[in-house]
């Protein structure tokens, strides 16, 4: 494995924290676990020097996931009690949390990534993602088999604690003065499946007014991280609502951020499924396969229900 720390310009750009607001709502944040053994010297600094997307060690890791990031607060407890029930394993996982398509873009580019002035190429041993996307890099040949599915989700509406707006419905989305936060459709799978609500909900008016009329106003803002930036934003006033996977919402509600969620009714509401897959040339590809075992067990089923999920059928 390859390290290098080299002077480059960022892409993802922070969100810059106002006067006198709570450094306690910025990632990561309450119940987030560092895997490594050994941490040194904590260093870290509300909206600069962060990374919340990165657990644990790379230098030291022996087995590497690279997932989509909208359940890293699941993925976090599975990655704990598959430690629990290998412990040789303890300290030594490190496992990235972010946008599927940055993965994607991740890996044909030699597994490299760089945030800010900090570069990590590495070799993962199983990738996480929508399940179409998974079946897409199998018949690229970057992953072994079609994957296993392990997560179904549906959507919901997070706003601020109180709902101050009414919000109710996809429909209200559209209304003029509700800003929002939207996933951006170019590196989260999540964005399509909204797309799809929305389109359920109003037709191709209302995805035409959210995803795009609103964006052009300065209504809506397209997220780079929607897992990290939607609930940011709400909370410091940037956004209204933004629509988030079930889970999502009823992790800020569990961590007590003052968000709540707006159910979407069935008729409107759309499913995400998550599939893991063994990457070519994993390290660990035996580690791998007791991982994707692992993931359906009914240990882990009880993980991903904690947080509204299921184990689809």
């Amino acid at each position: 494995m390859k390290m290098f720390f080299l002077l480059l310009a960022t892409v993802l750009s922070p969100v810059t924290a106002s006067s006198g607001e709570s450094a306690s709502l910025y990632p990561p944040w309450k119940g987030e676990r560092n895997p490594s053994a050994e941490k040194g010297i904590v260093f870290q600094t509300g909206d600069i020097d962060n990374m919340p997307d990165f657990h644990g060690n790379p230098t030291t890791a022996e087995f590497v996931i690279f997932a989509g990031g909208n359940y890293f607060f699941a993925l976090d407890e599975l990655v704990a009690a598959f430690e629990k029930e290998h412990p040789e394993l303890r300290g030594k996982i490190f496992y990235e949390t972010i946008p599927p398509g940055v993965v994607a873009r991740q890996m044909e580019n030699g597994n490299t990534i760089t945030l800010g002035n900090f570069t990590l190429s590495i070799q993962p041993d199983i990738v996480q993602a929508g399940k179409n996307q998974i079946r897409e890099m199998a018949a690229k040949g970057m992953v072994e088999g079609p994957g296993v599915d392990f997560i179904s989700n549906r959507l919901a509406i997070m706003v601020q604690k109180g709902n101050p707006l009414g919000i109710s419905s996809l429909s209200d989305l559209g209304k003029p003065g509700v800003r929002l936060a939207n996933p951006n459709p170019e590196t989260e799978g999540i964005a399509k499946k909204i797309q799809q609500a929305l389109r359920n909900a109003g037709g191709e008016d209302l995805v035409t007014e959210v995803y795009e009329k609103k964006v052009k106003r300065g209504e809506a803002f397209l997220t780079q991280i929607h897992h990290r930036q939607t609930p940011l934003w709400i909370m410091q006033g940037k956004a209204d609502a933004g629509v988030v996977w079930v889970s999502e919402g009823l992790f800020q509600e569990m961590i007590d951020h003052p968000l709540e969620s707006v159910s979407i009714e069935d008729a409107h509401n759309e499913e995400g499924v998550e599939a893991a897959a063994i990457v070519r040339n994993a390290r660990n590809p035996r580690t791998a396969g007791k991982w994707l075992e692992f993931v359906r067990s009914e240990r882990a089923v009880s993980i991903i229900e904690k947080y509204g999920m299921e184990s689809p059928r």
